[in-house]
Order: structure tokens, then sequence, then C-alpha cells
């Protein structure tokens, strides 16, 4: 939710101005018709202070946040309290003296905070987007609106389940080849630093050319040694330059489009961000949210902005009249088979179960993708490492061969 400035008239020519939470100006124009005012501009309002307060409030808890077990825990706790018929102000207070987290302790007081003074729940949720985005806080707002918020409370708990147990498998199938190439390069430090210095001034005593591989791998260690001071501030400034550049618009865009095309796990990215698109979309509809605004929701919450425009662009698509089947296949994010499935959810009017039989479709290939990974990753580790052996025998066991050979030769 965020606050509009509107003017407009009515019918008899009066002027009328105010201020208006909703979700965008399309709900703001919506609202001021059914009140029989004709909109005649909308502009959004920033809160200055509510700005400053966020901002103090980010500052002092730096450090802390809010794990996805915990949001999910809070889900299930308010559906079963909504359910059971508690106020909702009572049931903030309530959970809020039982969470030891003090960011999400204090989150939840201010919620009960501005709930006393009269505000909705999906404004005042608004108002911490760190803990609640904009799925969250649409997926409320229709559960106020149609008086079943426990079930909305419901829906949030089971999508962010899906969405852990998504985060699990990738870091599970990613672990044992991060800790693998950790280990090469620490190897390979240690090998430069501390091993090919130990042998230089074996191999000068010994007098005599020493072989190529041992004078590149000497090179490099010196290179090392002496300008490790440079070398370590072009990585952390390499990276912090990286960081910078990721969080500006074009470099975000830039790398979320890269990422979907790096080898091996490239692929799986895009599979599971387009898992989370239908899923996501198909809880939506779910709910009754209209489906242009359903899809600028889902834009937002891809977690890539690449992929966020091309949801976007089907938005827009459709404001233009155009069915969903039609502008999805323009974006060309999906394979035949699920333009197929998603032209027959939209002939049958089942979009959204569609979605969510594609959801599935997506989940478990990455599913599959994932268990499979580190048997295709394993033979290229493999190969590093042989190659990493190879080099240290030619560049430091080759010399001392031919020194043993020629001393009992």
């Amino acid at each position: 939710m965020a606050s509009f400035q509107y003017s407009g008239r009515y019918p008899d020519g009066s002027s009328a101005t105010g201020r208006m939470e909703a979700l965008n100006k399309t709900e703001v124009a919506s609202q001021l018709l059914e009140k029989g005012i004709t909109p005649v501009k909308v502009e959004p309002v920033n809160d200055t202070s509510t700005t400053k307060k966020a901002s103090k409030g980010s500052e002092l808890r730096l450090f802390e946040k809010v794990t996805l077990d915990e949001m999910i825990m809070l889900s299930r706790q308010l559906s079963s309290l909504t359910r059971a018929g508690v106020p909702i102000t009572s049931g903030m207070r309530g959970l809020a003296n039982t969470i030891k987290n003090p960011l999400l302790k204090n989150t939840l007081n201010q919620i009960a905070d501005d709930l006393e003074k009269g505000n909705a729940l999906s404004t005042t949720l608004n108002k911490h987007p760190k803990l609640f985005n904009d799925l969250y806080v649409s997926m409320v707002h229709v559960g106020e609106n149609t008086g079943r918020l426990d079930e909305a409370f419901k829906q949030m708990a089971a999508y962010l389940e899906l969405e852990r147990q998504t985060i699990r498998s990738i870091k599970q199938a990613t672990r044992y080849p991060m800790f693998v190439m950790i280990a090469i390069a620490a190897a390979v430090g240690v090998i430069n630093v501390f091993v090919i210095p130990a042998f230089k001034g074996v191999f000068e005593n010994f007098g005599g050319e020493m072989p190529w591989q041992t004078r590149i791998l000497i090179t490099i260690s010196d290179f090392t040694v002496n300008w490790w001071p440079a070398l370590l501030v072009g990585l952390v400034g390499g990276i912090y330059a990286f960081i910078r550049w990721t969080k500006t618009e074009k470099g975000r865009l830039k790398w979320d489009r890269i990422k979907l095309k790096l080898p091996l796990v490239g692929g799986i990215f895009y599979r599971a961000i387009l898992g989370r698109f239908a899923r996501t979309f198909s809880v939506v509809l779910k709910a009754g949210i209209p489906i242009e605004q359903g899809l600028s929701i889902v834009s937002r919450a891809m977690g890539n902005v690449y992929i966020g425009g091309k949801v976007a662009e089907m938005r827009q698509g459709i404001e233009r009249g155009e069915g969903f089947t039609s502008t999805a296949h323009r974006t060309a994010m999906f394979s035949p088979l699920v333009m197929q499935m998603l032209a027959v959810g939209e002939e049958t009017g089942r979009v959204d179960e569609m979605l969510e039989d594609v959801a599935s479709f997506y989940e478990e290939e990455v599913e599959y993708d994932l268990k499979n990974l580190s048997s295709v990753i394993e033979p290229i580790l493999i190969v590093a490492i042989g190659i990493m052996v190879l080099v240290l025998a030619l560049g430091v066991f080759l010399p001392l061969w031919e020194l043993s050979t020629t001393i009992n030769g």
C-alpha cells in the first residue's frame, strides 16, 4: 500500500481533493469513481517522516534480520489467530511478547500501534518492506476486503514454505562444489606463497638451468609474494566495484541476465525463476487480484530484474487488450509444452490451476537438475585437481628428479 494525493471533480462540477492509500494509481481511480468523483490527477506522496523513522530504525538494526523460517511461523500463527476470531491488534501484541527476534518483535509492536490508530493491516505492513514484500501486502489487502484474512496468511505460509524448499535444494546441491573450489583456491595460494619460495632456494643452490615449468611457477610465486598487498587491494576493490555495479539499474539488469546464461547453473536459475513466476501468479489469481495488477505485483517478486521486465511486458500487452497466452508467447520465456498448458488454461478459464501445474513442472525439473548437478560438476573438479597436481609435479618435482638422476648417474 502507498499514499496518493488526488484531485478530481464531483458530478456538479465542484472540485474534490484528498489523500488515499491504495496499491496503485489504478485502484485510486477506481475508488474515486465508485464515490462519484472523476479523477483528474493522482500522484504518489512520499511520507518523509515515515522514511526518516524507517531509516533510523534500519541503522539501529543494521545487523538484525528476520529469517524465512520465522516469517513462515509468523504467517501460520496469524492464520490460526484470525481463524479463531482473535482481534488482529491483540494477536500482534501477543505474538510480539512470545518472539525472541528483536527486529520482528519491534515490528509487530509498531504494527499493533498503527492498527490501534485505525490504519488498515495492509497499510501498516507496507511500512515494513524488508519483512513484508508487495506480494504479502497485496494478499493481506485482498484478505481484508473479502473477509478471508486467515486464508491469506495460510496461502503466504504455504508459498514461503515452497520458497524455503527451493533455497535449501539449491544450497545443498552447490555446497560440495563450492567447498572443493574454495579448497583448490586455498591450496594454490599456499603453494604460491609458501611451497614454491621454499623450493626456490634449493633450486638456485643446485645451479644449472631449471625446466621452463619451474621457471613459470617461480615467476608467478615471486609476483604473488612481492605484490600481495596490491593484489589484495585489487581483489577487495574489484569485489566492491562489482557489488556497487550490481546495485545500479543497468548493472543489476545486466548481471541478472548474465546469471541466466552461466554454464551448468544458468538453466537451473532460469527454470527456478519461471517456477516462482508461475507459483506466485497462481497464488495472486486465486486470491482474486485482477490480472493486470497481479502481473505488476509478480514482476517485483521475481528476484530477477530481467525476468521482471518480461513480466511487466506481459502486463502492458494485457492492458492493450491482448490475450494472456499471446503476451506470454511474445516474451519467449516458456517452452512450447508450457505454452500449450497456458493456452488450455486460458480457454477453459482455469489459468490459476494451470499455472500451478506449470509451477510443479518447473519445480520438478529444478529438483532433478539439482540432484544431477554434483555428478556433472564432479568430473570438472577432478580435471581441475588433476591439472593442479600435474603443474605441481612438473614444476616442483621434475627438477628434483633430474637432480637425483644426475647424482645417481
